[in-house]
């Protein structure tokens, strides 16, 4: 199961708004609030590589008040 980590970036007093949105998410393992350069810290989980390239590219950036993300997708070792 494909899992990645991801870092967001809000706009000002955009963080609630988009830690709220992105906790209703069924993908969604955990979202963390971040003090420093990033805002939050999302794990998320998906059947397959297709589908979570979908959620990240077509949902989470879509969400009003994130103004930048990065993500690091998790591979087995």
């Amino acid at each position: 199961m494909p899992e990645a980590f991801i870092l967001f970036k809000t706009e000002p007093t955009k963080e609630r708004e988009v830690y709220m949105a992105l906790s209703e998410n069924e993908s969604v393992a955990e979202v963390h609030v971040l003090y420093g350069e990033f805002d939050l810290l999302v794990r998320v989980s998906s059947d397959d590589a297709k589908n979570l390239a979908g959620m990240l590219i077509q949902d989470f950036r879509k969400i009003t008040g994130v103004r930048e993300t990065q993500t690091m997708i998790a591979v087995d070792y």
